[in-house]
């Protein structure tokens, strides 16, 4: 059962009991006649407009994800939990049309009915569906292939596990080791087909589309090396969960019939969030240009009066996939501020800032002119902070994943800006990384809203970091 076929299946699904629970409660408030009504409301249309508005629900909980092996519990909580915001949005919209146009509170009772009706149609229908994916799993229809990287007690009792739980639907068909000497040897009459150096022709070879790595602690060293090898290939990689903290400390992670496994670089984003994430960064970048025009006006001037220099300035950064791109910025520094030092980072108490610098950076009023490189596509309006081709290089050698933050878009406000301070140390660098790598494995439109919202309390009233 590929994904396609799992994702039409679940839509279907999800149609027809959304649809049918309106039905039911339809038939219960209007047409069995045991509540009074003062209009007798329309049913087509409202059907329509309440199944799109679950959709979007489903769609931003995340709900239309791949949901190959995902235990029963699990997709019933999750149903409840989407549901439940659901309906706490209709209960307040009809609370606030209650107040405006004096509809009877007795309405908000039926929002309960409904949601309670909801959730038996609903979830008997998401019930049906795993487990008839559980029993087609278990019978060999739909199965998967799967590899173990690493040869070692860990391995042996992950590829243990696995066969045990044959309703996760992996097949376990070769170790790929570290070390070379390992090369030939079996557990449980698998083989190791060959080493980590070379993975890449392994996937080709065996077509597989799901990797366990299951490394010792000495050997984490080459995750890195892995998840590089494995991009372009559509590959699902998981890993056992005591190497969490090399990735980021903070990861998506997924109980799998009580194997628990996590997530590595699982797919960033669908294309349609990519999509509405680019259209999001487009309007709202053209809006700030209009909204604030008068406010860059006055900047430029107070920028021009208070010292010698340029009005904006301009810096070569790195962006998505490497690629080097010019950063606009209201000058706040002196003219030529690295002249003598070469490349360095700035501090919050910086000398070089200049008097109409440091209400600039207060207010983030700076910051303004990057909405042109969002308009451009260099940048997002929500991403890590792009850092210079200089330090990338620098802070790559010290940081062996820190180019993983170039997988997306640069942003003008991200997780890091949020949570944490000015990179002042390495030590600041390595903290604001995790935010970043953390942002990057969990990115969704939800997200994004999110820091949105936190960026802007900071902005207005100094709440939490943005430096």
């Amino acid at each position: 059962m590929g994904k396609k076929i799992e994702k039409i299946l679940i839509l279907s699904s999800d149609f027809i009991a959304i649809n049918l629970a309106w039905i039911v409660f339809f038939y219960f408030r209007v047409e069995s006649g045991w509540f009074d009504l003062i209009i007798r409301p329309d049913f087509l249309l409202p059907m329509i407009t309440v199944y799109l508005y679950w959709i979007i629900i489903f769609t931003l909980v995340g709900m239309y994800r791949t949901w190959f092996a995902f235990s029963r519990f699990i997709e019933l909580s999750t149903l409840f939990k989407a549901s439940f915001v659901g309906i706490f949005i209709l209960f307040f919209l009809i609370l606030y049309d209650d107040y405006s146009h004096g509809v009877s509170t007795s309405v908000r009772f039926f929002i309960f009915l409904y949601w309670g009706i909801f959730l038996i149609f609903v979830g008997t229908s998401r019930l049906a569906l795993r487990s008839l994916q559980r029993n087609l799993l278990i019978k060999g229809v739909g199965r998967r292939n799967a590899l173990i990287i690493g040869f070692n007690p860990k391995a042996h009792e992950v590829h243990k596990s696995i066969k045990n739980h044959r309703a996760l639907g992996l097949d376990v068909i070769g170790y790929v080791a570290v070390r070379r000497e390992n090369v030939g040897k079996e557990f449980d009459g698998v083989p190791v087909i060959d080493t980590v150096a070379n993975l890449a022709h392994v996937i080709e070879e065996t077509q597989v589309k799901n990797i366990i790595i299951a490394l010792e602690k000495r050997h984490e060293d080459i995750l890195l090396e892995i998840i590089a090898k494995s991009e372009g290939k559509r590959i699902e990689l998981k890993i056992v969960p005591d190497l969490y903290d090399i990735i980021s400390g903070q990861a998506r992670t997924s109980q799998i019939y009580g194997f628990p496994l996590i997530d590595v670089m699982p797919e960033l984003m669908p294309e349609w969030e990519k999509k509405i994430k680019r259209l999001i960064d487009i309007i709202l970048s053209f809006i700030i240009i209009v909204i604030t025009s008068p406010i860059m006006l006055i900047s430029a001037i107070v920028i021009k009066l208070d010292s010698k220099g340029p009005i904006f300035y301009s810096q070569e950064r790195m962006g998505q996939g490497g690629k080097i791109f010019k950063m606009y910025k209201f000058r706040s520094m002196v003219k030529d501020a690295e002249k003598l030092t070469g490349p360095v980072w700035s501090s919050k108490d910086d000398p070089r800032i200049t008097r109409a610098g440091k209400i600039l950076r207060k207010f983030r009023i700076d910051e303004i002119p990057q909405m042109i490189n969002i308009l451009k596509g260099d940048m997002s309006f929500v991403g890590p902070r792009p850092e210079r081709p200089y330090f990338v290089e620098k802070l790559s050698q010290e940081i062996p994943y820190y180019k993983r933050r170039l997988k997306v878009r640069p942003g003008v406000t991200g997780w890091a800006q949020v949570k944490h301070k000015y990179d002042e140390s390495i030590e600041d660098v390595k903290e604001k990384l995790r935010y970043d790598l953390f942002y990057i494995e969990n990115m969704n439109l939800r997200m994004d809203f999110i820091i949105i919202f936190r960026t802007i309390l900071v902005v207005l009233f100094g709440k939490g970091h943005y430096e």
